[in-house]
C-alpha cells in the first residue's frame, strides 16, 4: 500500500499541532506502509518526502492562491499511489484535484474548521473566502473525513450538514510517549527566564483568538503573588491581537513582578524542562479540536485546567487529570464566551483551586497514565491504518 501524505508542515518547519500531528504519524505508519510526504516550503533531507513551492509569477498575490498553486505543481506526483491523505486547508486542494485526476481515495484528517474561525475573514478578506471554498469543496467531494475527537466530528457535521456522517470517523490525536515525559532541568527552565524553585502556570500556544490568551492574562490577576505565570506564546495571527496581548501583559506587570514571556520557538528540550517544571497547565482555548498541548502537559505528570469546549474534554478527565471550565459560547462561529466575565472568573477559581490542592501530584500521575492508556502514536497508527483500508476496499 502506497500512501501520498500531503501537508502544509512538515519537519523543521512545524508551527502548530496539525504539523505535530503529522510528523509523528508518519514516523509510525512507515513502519507498516509506504509513505510519501508532500509538503510545503524548503527541501527536505528526508527519504521519500518531497518539498513544492510556487512559481515566481505567484509572488506578489493572494496567499491563498499561492498555496493553491503550490498544491497544483504536487497533484502530477501522486501518480501511482494507493490513497491521497491530506492535512488543513492547506493540502485538501491537492489532495481532492490529485484523487480526481488519478481516480484513488482522498482521506482528509480535520485538524480545525475554517466556518469555526470568522476572524479570519478581518484578517485575510478574500484570501479566508477562498480557504473556506477549497475546505467545502474537498470535504464534499472527499472518500472519508478522519477528525481529531468526537467533539471535531460535531463541528464538522455542524458547518457541513449536507455531509454523509458515516464518511466521517474518529481517530484522536497522539503523543510521543518516550519524548515527552517528566524531566528534570532546572538549568535549562533558568535559561528562559523562569524560577524552577517556584510555583508557576504555564500556557503554550500561539497567539491567537482561538487560544484564549486574553482571558487567560485576566485571569491571572487572582493567581496568588508567588506563582509565576509563564505564557509560552508566539506567531501572532494578527497585530491587532499581538496588540491586545502585548496590552495586557504590560497592564498585568504593573501589579505581578513574575510575568514571564518567552516569545521564541522553544526547542522540544526546552518545551519539555518548562512543562516537567510547571504546577499547573493552563488552556483557556475557545476552539480546540482535541489539544495536542495538553496531552504533553499530561505526559509530564502536570495537572491542567483547561476549557471545556471542542475536544478537550476527551483528554482532560474532570477531577482527575484536571478541571474543566465551563462555558457557555456565541454561537456565530466565534466561539467567544458570552459572558466573558464569568469565565474569566471561573477559569481563575479553577487555577486557585488547582494550585491549593492538596491531590495536585494526583492529578498530574493519573494525567500521565491517561495518555499512556488512549494516546499512543501506535495505537492511533493502527486507527488510522484501518480507515485506510476500509477507504481503498470501499473506493468505487
Amino acid at each position: 500500500m502506497r500512501i501520498d501524505l500531503i501537508t502544509k508542515e512538515y519537519p523543521p518547519f512545524i508551527y502548530g499541532g496539525a504539523g505535530v500531528h503529522v510528523a509523528e504519524l508518519v514516523r509510525v505508519l512507515r513502519k507498516h506502509v509506504d509513505v510519501k510526504v508532500r509538503c510545503f516550503g524548503d527541501v527536505r533531507d528526508e527519504t521519500d518526502t518531497f518539498s513544492y513551492g510556487h512559481s515566481a509569477e505567484f509572488d506578489k498575490v493572494n496567499g491563498a492562491l499561492q498555496t493553491m498553486a503550490t498544491d497544483l505543481s504536487m497533484v502530477s506526483d501522486v501518480a501511482g499511489a494507493d490513497l491521497v491523505h491530506s492535512h488543513t486547508w492547506y493540502a485538501n486542494f491537492a489532495g481532492q484535484v490529485a484523487a480526481t485526476l488519478h481516480g484513488i481515495p482522498h482521506l482528509i484528517t480535520a485538524h480545525s474548521l475554517e466556518p469555526l474561525r470568522p476572524w479570519k475573514e478581518e484578517q485575510l478578506g478574500g484570501g479566508y473566502r477562498l480557504s473556506s471554498w477549497v475546505e467545502r469543496t474537498a470535504y464534499e467531494g472527499a472518500t472519508g473525513i478522519i477528525a481529531v475527537s468526537d467533539g471535531m466530528r460535531k463541528d464538522i457535521l455542524r458547518a457541513y450538514p449536507q455531509l454523509d456522517p458515516n464518511k466521517v470517523s474518529v481517530v484522536h490525536n497522539g503523543i510521543d510517549l518516550e519524548a515527552f515525559q517528566s524531566a528534570n532541568n532546572p538549568d535549562l527552565v533558568r535559561a528562559n527566564g523562569i524560577d524552577p524553585d517556584q510555583r508557576s502556570v504555564v500556557f503554550v500556544g500561539r497567539i491567537t483568538q482561538q487560544k484564549g490568551l486574553p482571558y487567560l492574562l485576566k485571569a491571572a490577576r487572582e493567581l496568588p503573588s508567588d506563582v509565576q505565570l509563564v505564557l509560552c506564546a508566539g506567531a501572532p495571527d494578527t497585530q491587532q491581537i499581538l496588540q491586545e496581548v502585548t496590552g495586557l501583559v504590560e497592564e498585568l506587570r504593573k501589579v505581578r513582578d513574575n510575568v514571564i514571556w518567552v516569545e521564541k520557538h522553544l526547542s522540544r528540550p526546552e518545551l519539555i524542562a518548562i512543562l516537567s517544571a510547571a504546577t499547573v497547565f493552563a488552556c483557556p482555548s475557545i476552539y480546540e479540536p482535541l489539544g495536542i498541548v495538553n496531552l504533553e502537559a499530561m505526559a509530564c505528570s502536570i495537572p491542567v485546567v483547561a476549557t471545556a469546549t471542542g475536544g478537550i474534554p476527551e483528554v482532560v478527565a474532570h477531577n482527575e487529570t484536571g478541571l474543566l471550565v465551563e462555558i457557555e459560547q456565541l454561537q456565530d462561529g466565534s466561539g467567544k464566551p458570552l459572558d466573558e466575565k464569568k469565565f474569566v472568573s471561573d477559569f481563575a477559581a479553577a487555577l486557585n483551586q488547582m494550585l491549593e490542592s492538596p491531590r495536585i501530584s494526583e492529578f498530574g500521575a493519573a494525567g500521565r497514565k491517561r495518555v499512556e492508556q488512549h494516546f499512543s502514536w501506535d495505537s492511533i497508527a493502527e486507527q488510522t491504518l484501518s480507515v485506510y483500508r476500509g477507504a481503498i476496499a470501499n473506493f468505487k
